[in-house]
């Protein structure tokens, strides 16, 4: 067994023994106050200096990514002015491997005084900090990774996995979904997958003509070209709003090379289009759209118009458009 491998399986073997000591009743109340936290709209406001800060900073940043409002608080700011940002609804947790941290502790009576509730995540749970508490939850390890004992390593580790675990639970328990996940990462690539729809990224009807099924070779070739999109559309001759075929630039190659070379001037829309081609609605996930472009042909559809819910046109939905987004798999 390498060194490495050693020092992952003890601070693996730390986060085990971690999970065995929790005890339930103190887990199940710091749920119970981030439940509480939620339900009122308050924030969760998380704290500790040094290494422990740094942990602070990562569990504050994945309960705000799951959307529970959470904001790390440095300890020294707070003594100068920043305590101004806890309310008496909001819940603080408290970070301290020793649980004597002098700049936790001188926060403790400003938070009593304001009525804020308050866990502490901590390796000894006689301590100070403990004792102030009305949640403790029991971060102890028996020794650090670090080959002088000294380093924070297997106690942060342990630390950060009850701040995952708090947070999975918390997911579990108010019933966060895939879709409400996505909200907090737009830019991400499930933000993409669950937020942005075919409307967002197609070319609106109002920058494409429409054509009618008889408009004539040359006019297709003028109207592929003024668009710009790789296609012009055609309306139902009875509604303008109705789409009745689609024409890219594929279909006129095929369409040219099919037909003789006299007989060009002859060929009108209709002869040139896919009839009734598949469409999508425009709030569809786009998503799903490029789905339908990639799956429902044995060719892929670098085209798909988009329609509303009363299937009226409103746009042209390009491959090239959902690939620029980032959404192609």
């Amino acid at each position: 067994m390498s060194a490495l491998t050693r020092c992952l399986e003890e601070e693996a073997a730390a986060i085990a023994a971690s999970a065995k000591r929790l005890p339930p009743e103190q887990v199940e109340e710091a749920l119970t106050l981030l439940d509480t936290c939620s339900q009122k709209k308050s924030k969760l406001v998380i704290t500790g200096v040094g290494k422990s800060g740094i942990v602070a900073r990562k569990i504050a940043a994945t309960f705000s990514s799951i959307g529970l409002m959470a904001i790390y608080l440095n300890p020294l700011d707070a003594l100068h002015g920043d305590l101004g940002v806890v309310a008496k609804d909001d819940l603080v947790l408290l970070l301290s491997n020793s649980g004597e941290t002098e700049e936790l502790i001188q926060i403790i009576p400003h938070l009593k005084r304001r009525g804020t509730p308050r866990i502490a995540l901590v390796g000894r749970v006689k301590s100070t900090l403990a004792r102030e508490c009305q949640v403790i939850l029991d971060g102890s390890v028996n020794r650090e990774v670090c080959p002088l004992n000294l380093a924070p390593t297997a106690s942060t580790a342990v630390a950060m996995a009850i701040g995952d675990a708090l947070a999975a639970v918390w997911m579990e328990r108010r019933g966060i979904s895939p879709e409400d996940f996505a909200l907090n990462h737009p830019a991400g690539s499930l933000g993409k997958q669950l937020t942005i729809k075919a409307a967002d990224l197609m070319v609106p009807i109002q920058k494409l003509t429409a054509l009618s099924p008889n408009a004539s070779l040359t006019e297709v070739i003028s109207q592929l070209t003024n668009d710009g999109v790789g296609a012009c559309w055609i309306a139902q001759e009875n509604d303008q709003k109705l789409i009745r075929g689609i024409i890219t630039d594929g279909d006129l190659r095929r369409a040219l090379q099919k037909n003789q070379t006299q007989d060009w001037n002859k060929l009108r829309a209709k002869d040139l289009m896919t009839i009734d081609p598949i469409t999508v609605i425009g709030n569809t996930l786009a998503i799903n759209a490029l789905e339908q472009m990639e799956r429902n042909r044995k060719k892929a559809i670098g085209v798909l118009p988009v329609v509303d819910e009363m299937t009226e046109m409103i746009g042209l939905l390009r491959l090239h458009d959902l690939v620029e987004a980032g959404l192609k798999k």
